[in-house]
């Protein structure tokens, strides 16, 4: 009696997790790259494959690649600034369909690499204009400046493809630094605010708050859309969270990271409780942490020396650029992460193909589908 009862029990357990096996499926398929909606977009009307292709571009600025993460990250811009939301979906879009029109690699506008840097470089446009929010005029630059990274990503990727290197974040960085080399705080069409560098003290000098500090871990992921607020900071996190826990573990981690950099060299209060000392380490520490490096306890100490090294080199770019009043923007973690990518050694039979690279998850089974595979072949080869 007592062990038809226990088959009764298995079988009924075994049918739950039958019936809700289709419901775990279906929300795992919404995290990672979701690569099968290409699939599906394949024969919709070209608006929605744009909207796809755009979402995707968003989360490519914080290292990742799901049209969902990215419609919570769009939503967080418009949350926390309607203007910078607008600004941030027209040099997306803008971008976008300048490569489509310029017959780009049709693999890499559907991935959103063409819509990121025009993103980028939108949104801090807007960050640094003086003249305020709805500045109409400010439309002009964003759409030409938009434009202008598809040329560079274009042909930087020919260059760097050489090496297995990723574009990344390079056309925006150079980009906004032509931008702002062409303006400034008197310019009658499109004034600036000048950046103060992070060592400049300031003239009431009072004790370092720990709460603010604190909230300046998920301000420094939010920083990465040039987004100061907290409540969309987190939502961003969210974004992350659903495309990959390991990428937003990374996120948080590179931010505390950048932050006790910051403190360590005393920069002013205010980079701090903004998340800006925070978000170049946040950028070091996902690129090394599972992204574009098999994750595992020596990638993982990588990624907090990516960390550190990033935020060391924004602190002393941000001082010599910040003297001419130009921000030094992410290129302590382009040029960090393109650094560590290069390594020679034991690091780098960890390195994932940059045109491999998927959410740090799916590269981990990935590697276990590939080494079990190795496991076999041997086996089956052995005498």
């Amino acid at each position: 009696m007592w062990t038809d009862r226990k088959a009764d029990v298995r079988d009924t357990s075994g049918k739950r997790a039958r019936d809700s096996s289709p419901v775990l499926n279906r929300l795992m398929a919404l995290t990672g790259d979701m690569i099968y909606l290409d699939k599906v977009m394949q024969d919709k009307w070209f608006v929605l494959q744009l909207a796809v292709w755009a979402l995707r571009g968003v989360t490519r600025v914080i290292l990742a690649n799901n049209p969902l993460s990215g419609a919570l990250m769009l939503a967080a811009l418009y949350w926390a600034s309607p203007w910078q939301g607008l600004l941030g979906t027209l040099g997306l879009l803008t971008s976008t369909l300048v490569a489509v029109i310029l017959g780009q690699d049709s693999a890499e506008v559907w991935g959103g690499l063409h819509g990121f840097n025009g993103m980028l470089v939108s949104l801090l446009m807007g960050v640094f204009n003086s003249a305020g929010d709805w500045y109409w005029w400010l439309l002009l630059p964003v759409c030409l400046g938009s434009a202008t990274t598809v040329f560079f990503f274009s042909g930087l990727s020919s260059v760097l493809d050489r090496w297995d290197l990723p574009v990344a974040v390079f056309p925006f960085n150079i980009v906004i630094v032509i931008y702002f080399l062409c303006t400034g705080p008197d310019n009658p069409y499109f004034p600036r605010r000048l950046a103060i560098p992070p060592s400049s003290v300031a003239t009431n000098v009072t004790a370092v708050s720990a709460t603010e500090v604190l909230q300046g871990i998920p301000l420094g992921v939010g920083q990465i859309f040039a987004c100061g607020s907290l409540g969309p900071s987190f939502l961003i996190l969210a974004g992350l969270c659903l495309y990959s826990p390991l990428q937003a573990f990374h996120a948080l981690l590179g931010s505390a990271v950048g932050t006790l950099v910051g403190l360590s060299v005393a920069v002013r209060h205010e980079c701090l409780y903004s998340g800006l000392s925070g978000f170049n380490g946040a950028l070091g520490c996902m690129a090394v942490g599972g992204f574009f490096f098999m994750f595992n306890w020596k990638t993982h100490l990588l990624a907090i020396a990516s960390a550190f090294l990033s935020a060391y080199l924004d602190i002393a770019l941000s001082n010599l650029l910040g003297a001419t009043g130009l921000p030094a923007c992410s290129w302590a973690a382009t040029l960090t992460v393109t650094l560590l990518l290069l390594l020679r050694g034991s690091a780098s039979a960890y390195r994932i193909p940059t045109g491999q690279v998927k959410a740090p998850e799916q590269n981990l089974r990935s590697r276990s589908r590939w080494e079990a595979g190795s496991t076999v072949e041997r086996e089956s080869t052995d005498v």
